[in-house]
């Protein structure tokens, strides 16, 4: 059972002391059009794991600035119809580790997929995604 701070009726009419700050629709909206700059380039490439019941693909995009992004993609191996997809990401300093450590949500049938954050990669975990270092980003839709 999950533990909260208030009692129920409390959290329902709880409201936040924080204030938005003046300049978060301006920040958001230079934000995301930065992000709209750099095509998402996509890849998914299928890895031999030895696994029979999932197809295991070394999936990377491109992150905010144009970085890449890397994560494992797990797929039921008998799917022939969209399934649900549930997307973890793995908090700073960790990994994605290896494929074999993800096999839950694939085995119930559903997509998983489960992402190191951007720049970030196996400072914890079972290894299987090396530390990624920043390297110049790629080229904008407009260079």
């Amino acid at each position: 059972m999950a533990l909260f701070d208030l009692p129920r009726e409390q959290l329902h009419r709880y409201r936040s002391a924080s204030a938005e700050p003046d300049d978060f629709d301006a920040f958001w909206s230079a934000t995301l059009a930065e992000a709209r700059r750099y095509d998402l380039d996509a890849r998914f490439e299928l890895v031999d794991t030895g696994l029979s019941t999932v197809r295991v693909y070394d999936a990377t995009f491109a992150g905010f600035g144009g970085h890449p992004v890397k994560g494992w993609l797990t797929l039921p191996a008998e799917i022939a119809e969209p399934v649900p997809l549930v997307v973890e990401f793995v908090g700073y300093g960790g990994g994605r580790g290896l494929p074999h450590e993800h096999l839950l949500w694939a085995s119930t049938g559903r997509a998983h997929f489960v992402m190191d954050t951007r720049g970030q990669g196996s400072g914890w975990g079972g290894g299987g995604a090396p530390r990624t270092r920043w390297a110049p980003p790629p080229p904008t839709r407009d260079s």
